[in-house]
């Protein structure tokens, strides 16, 4: 999704990549990826030695033609296990309440005055930032960040330097939203505009 909140035509993506250590609740070393043809990859990452010859070839997915390693991990193990774990219901559950979160968040950057909210909350994401200078805000992440407690990270949108507030943990409440906040107002307030 670009920045205008606009996704691109279908028709102008061959593949779709995404890792789902967040919200899917895997850990690392795992993606996802969708492709319009397979043959595609399967033809860039193909090979063929004559010890991996077989009489099933052309009738089933041979998934080492997929990456460049003949040897790797079972990487979908891992979605499997959260798929059973949770199931549909459970992983729905889990990102509503994680949009909940981030709704919380937003209502309580709006709260203060000195604080403005930088494009709309839709997912598990709040991209804000303080009033005034880019080097303000920077200093704010940095303090932040420096006293451990919480962790944020930054980007930059057209010029201006923002900070974004990702839920990701399975544990999260609202009390801990409620918390990161009073460490984000804390830090702001050592902060000299």
């Amino acid at each position: 999704m670009g920045t205008a909140g606009l996704s691109p035509p279908s028709n102008l993506a061959d593949s779709f990549n995404f890792n789902p250590h967040k919200w899917l609740l895997v850990n690392f070393d795992c993606s996802a990826m969708w492709v319009k043809n397979r043959s595609e990859i399967t033809e860039c990452f193909s090979v063929n030695p004559t010890y991996l010859k077989h009489d099933k070839e052309g009738q089933i997915p041979d998934y080492r033609h997929w990456q460049i390693p003949l040897g790797r991990r079972f990487r979908s193990l891992k979605l499997w296990f959260v798929f059973r774990l949770y199931g549909v219901n459970g992983l729905r559950d889990h990102i509503r309440k994680h949009v909940h979160l981030a709704k919380e968040f937003e209502k309580l950057v709006h709260s203060d005055d000195r604080f403005e909210i930088y494009g709309e909350v839709h997912l598990g994401l709040v991209c804000f930032r303080r009033k005034g200078s880019n080097e303000i805000n920077e200093e704010i992440l940095k303090r932040v960040n420096a006293r451990r407690k919480i962790h944020i990270t930054p980007t930059k949108v057209r010029g201006q330097f923002i900070i974004r507030f990702a839920l990701c943990s399975n544990f999260t409440t609202s009390a801990d939203v409620e918390y990161a906040w009073k460490e984000i107002q804390k830090v702001s307030e050592e902060v000299s505009a």
